[in-house]
């Protein structure tokens, strides 16, 4: 009996069984014309050949899965990647593939006592990441919620910030729960998103062929498709980028929250943290007891949003007393 594809979610190098097929668009087209449920993947898979007009191009639709490049492969891509982002915008990118440390898990906890609902971490987001400005993409939604609930569906991100903090609302930000059972990550056909060693659940958007599954699988509403091209004018981009975080995406790709992986894998925290005016977010190692993370799960009321569903997030939210 032959074997299917590698099916794994998690970091590191990815390899399978002895005698696995590898991870490959071309065996997942072969495969997906012969199924019916797999009709609007296959069309979603095959758009970019429409737009294949270079050699850069072509390398990019043929380049291996991220888990099968060699060093000098991901050299060569990032190459290519500083080659665009020079002809777009005028600059050559500071790119590179950083790596989950060792011994560190990422979790977020954030207060919602201190929560103010400023949305000054949904514009940071938006900067740091890279993240198109027309139409302008963000990562973070501040839900207004009535107080007593936590209910998302009776939660508000139209209020006018002037407004905040209004009196018998709290402010509940959401943004992707980094989850340890990823129902995102189950439901990708193309294998273009993974859970890494460090707890955050990333996507290669060259790998990604915009089928839009993740983005019905998350309970959160935390991630964010490309419908047309992403324009950021060429004064606001980020020229430290990671090749799994900020780089720019083009259309018809899946994005979303990565915990500022081009900060935080290199010591720094996310960009919605510093901002912060409150001190409402804390980010850290859950593995380190002595961090201040490890120290509000085991002193605080901690709780998850929608618990029911079985995504055990990353993510946690939390009251002073």
């Amino acid at each position: 009996m032959s074997q299917s594809p590698c099916t794994c979610n998690g970091g590191g190098s990815g390899n399978c069984s002895k005698g696995s097929k590898s991870l490959d668009r071309r065996s997942f087209l072969r495969r997906s014309g012969a199924l019916a449920t797999g009709v609007a993947a296959l069309a979603a898979s095959l758009a970019p050949l429409r737009e294949l007009t270079d050699m850069g191009s072509i390398d990019q639709f043929l380049q291996k899965h991220y888990k099968e490049l060699t060093p000098a492969e991901m050299e060569k891509v990032l190459e290519r990647i500083r080659g665009e982002v020079k002809r777009q915008y005028g600059l050559r990118p500071d790119i590179k593939d950083l790596k989950p440390m060792d011994g560190v898990e990422f979790a977020y906890c954030l207060n919602l006592t201190r929560c103010v609902g400023c949305r000054k971490c949904v514009h940071a987001c938006v900067a740091e990441n890279n993240q198109s400005r027309t139409p302008e993409v963000q990562y973070i939604r501040v839900l207004k919620m009535p107080q007593g609930t936590f209910d998302m569906e009776r939660g508000s991100h139209d209020y006018a910030p002037e407004s905040v903090p209004e009196k018998g609302f709290f402010y509940m930000p959401v943004q992707c729960h980094q989850c340890k059972n990823p129902p995102c990550v189950k439901v990708c056909p193309v294998k273009a998103t993974w859970t890494e060693p460090d707890g955050i659940t990333v996507i290669d958007y060259d790998w990604c062929i915009g089928c839009r599954y993740c983005e019905a699988a998350c309970p959160y509403f935390a991630r964010r498709f490309n419908f047309s091209t992403p324009e950021i004018p060429k004064e606001k981009i980020n020229p430290d980028m990671s090749y799994l975080g900020n780089r720019p995406r083009p259309k018809g790709v899946m994005e979303k929250c990565h915990f500022c992986l081009q900060r935080t894998r290199a010591g720094r925290y996310p960009a919605c943290l510093e901002v912060c005016p409150t001190g409402s977010r804390k980010f850290g190692n859950v593995l380190d007891p002595a961090s201040e993370v490890s120290q509000i799960l085991r002193e605080k009321r901690v709780f998850v949003l929608k618990e029911e569903v079985g995504t055990l997030p990353r993510f946690f939210y939390y009251f002073d007393v």
